[in-house]
């Protein structure tokens, strides 16, 4: 038996893999156990539980692995403050201590949180890790393999192959020329926090004009037709300030950056929209020119920019390879899983068998709890519920909530590793109802109204909704597509009648699946919104303690534990201020 454990850590999204015999076993991001959003520490919770999933100790495993070479990404930072010194002091002054203190010595600090672990440990450059974790676990024996994110230690993006039980990685994109910190700094500039609020900026997209897409193509980059390009780095503050834009691109874009929580106005819809514009040509040239380089028929898809599902949807429909697959944990979470199987396959050579769907098991790797647990939990909680025989009458009566217009928190089996909720630990809703968003959104999850929800749609049915071929899928919830014009599910189409598609299937998640079926009986409607189950600044919930305060805090109408169900109707409610304290545990995203 060999037993690998990947780490990602002390930057953000930390987490923590095991793979047993090239088999992926368990894999969880630290911040679902410590509850701090996007924890970058050391993850000691997803550590112990990923060991105590697969039955061993840290003196059982035979290889540790971290997803980047924290030397490499110092050099990178040195040198970098080198170049733009005097300026950059302060940020200097800032990162140092902690540098000094942990990340220049991470072995010490990973030996320290996994004692009883005396072997050695891999490193491998970001990248590497990434390209890893897209190829692997892919349903391909062959693809090309691209790579996009902010930065890892030089790299900000890459290309190369994947056969067998190998990848090569042959192009690289260098720091300081990243798509990823792009849309980072107009994260930041139109008011959201960078590393958590792109994925709101590429939701604003659809109500703007991308009337600055000539000024951001003029004057901030220089794109060159295979998808590589420069940036003038006079407009950005990252390489050595404490902000990501300058004066001089607030001067371009008429005005300094938006104040977070202050309104959005159409000039940020506009930048969004402009951004994404910009974003999608760029892939779309990076992946005809792996495609031209390489040859390859099918596309490996991985770092943090592979979240963008609209520039996935576009590359799926318009770009030249035949399939692609994107990591469900595309970004820095995901280098934990990657730089496992690197060392499974890469370093030690064992070989790798493809699976007909892939090998990430529908990303279903985290903890789950039995309804012996769960009942437990009820009983000491005062709760009412009912307790279904089946998962036949579970799936009839919560079907019934939802054609009936409540919202359901689904708490079922084991937790995705991951950013989406995937049926695991959802929110769901009636997407018919041209009410729903705007509920959901104001009163359970305490955000912004515009932000758009996908749909879960049953996998033989989403091409009769959607502009989609039959053998298309989008599994993960990672790919966009249009509504057809008969299509009327206003929950989950956005202002452009575009949709994050979730293709629910039998094989990946059998209960949800029942569940999707058990709702178009009763309504003709194979689709149901499908969002992650949290509250804003709030990590999605593992515990089902974690859900039953999300419930008593919220407006959701019914809570499905297992096979317990429990209604609003009949528990007590929460006062004012236990509604505040739980609220008060996380800060705005």
């Amino acid at each position: 038996m060999t037993a690998i454990l990947g780490l990602s850590a002390f930057y953000h999204d930390s987490a923590a893999v095991v793979v047993v015999d090239g088999r992926i076993v368990a894999a969880a991001q630290e911040e679902r156990f410590s509850r701090k959003k996007h924890d970058a520490g050391f993850p000691a919770g997803a550590v112990a539980y990923c060991l105590g999933e697969a039955g061993l100790t840290p003196a059982d495993l035979d290889w540790v692995g971290f997803y980047d070479k924290p030397l490499l990404k110092f050099e990178r930072l040195l040198e970098t403050y080198i170049a733009y010194a005097p300026r950059g002091f302060r940020s200097f002054r800032r990162a140092m201590p902690v540098w000094l203190r942990t990340k220049l010595f991470l072995p010490k600090a990973m030996a320290r949180g996994l004692g009883g672990y005396h072997r050695r440990f891999v490193f491998a450059e970001h990248h590497e890790s990434h390209a890893a974790s897209a190829f692997f676990p892919s349903p391909f024996e062959e693809a090309a393999i691209l790579t996009v994110d902010g930065v890892g230690e030089w790299t900000t993006a890459s290309f190369g192959m994947g056969q067998g039980h190998r990848i090569g990685l042959t192009h690289q994109l260098r720091f300081p020329h990243s798509l990823g910190l792009l849309y980072s700094a107009l994260t930041y500039y139109t008011g959201f926090r960078v590393n958590s609020g792109e994925h709101k900026v590429m939701g604003l997209a659809p109500y703007g004009r991308p009337v600055y897409a000539d000024l951001i193509l003029k004057h901030l980059l220089d794109l060159k037709d295979d998808g590589s390009f420069r940036m003038d780095m006079s407009y950005f503050n990252y390489t050595h300030g404490l902000t990501m834009t300058s004066a001089k691109f607030h001067r371009l874009f008429g005005g300094p950056p938006r104040r977070p929580e202050s309104p959005v106005t159409p000039r940020e819809m506009d930048l969004a929209a402009s951004l994404q514009a910009v974003t999608e040509e760029i892939l779309l040239r990076m992946a005809r020119h792996v495609h031209k380089a390489t040859g390859a028929k099918q596309l490996c898809l991985a770092g943090g920019v592979a979240l963008n599902c609209v520039a996935n949807g576009r590359i799926l429909r318009e770009g030249p390879f035949e399939e692609i697959w994107i990591q469900p944990a595309a970004g820095d979470a995901g280098g934990a899983l990657g730089i496992a199987l690197f060392i499974e396959h890469q370093l030690l050579g064992h070989p790798r068998t493809p699976q007909p769907t892939d090998s990430q098991q529908g990303s279903l790797l985290g903890p789950a709890f039995s309804d012996a647990t769960i009942e437990r939990f009820l009983q000491e909680q005062g709760a009412e519920y009912t307790r279904y025989g089946s998962d036949e009458e579970l799936c009839q009566a919560v079907a019934e909530a939802l054609a009936g217009g409540q919202v359901v928190g689904w708490f079922q089996g084991r937790m995705e590793f991951g950013p989406r909720s995937l049926g695991a630990r959802s929110l769901l809703g009636d997407p018919r109802n041209p009410e729903m968003q705007a509920v959901m959104n104001l009163k359970v999850k305490f955000r912004e109204s515009f932000r758009p929800f996908g749909p879960a749609v049953l996998r033989d049915r989403a091409a009769d909704l959607f502009d989609m071929r039959p053998e298309d899928e989008s599994p993960y919830m990672l790919l966009t597509f249009a509504a057809r014009p008969e299509t009327e599910l206003p929950a989950v189409t956005h202002v452009d009648r575009s949709a994050r598609i979730q293709t629910v299937d039998p094989e990946r998640n059998p209960l949800f699946h029942q569940l999707l079926r058990a709702f178009a009986t009763q309504t003709s409607c194979p689709a149901l919104i499908n969002t992650s189950f949290n509250v804003r600044g709030e990590p999605v919930v593992c515990t089902p303690a974690d859900a039953y305060r999300g419930f008593v805090a919220t407006h959701i109408d019914l809570l499905a534990l297992g096979r317990c169900v429990v209604r609003k109707a009949g528990q007590r409610p929460l006062t004012q201020a236990e509604v505040v304290a739980h609220l008060a545990r996380f800060p705005l995203d």
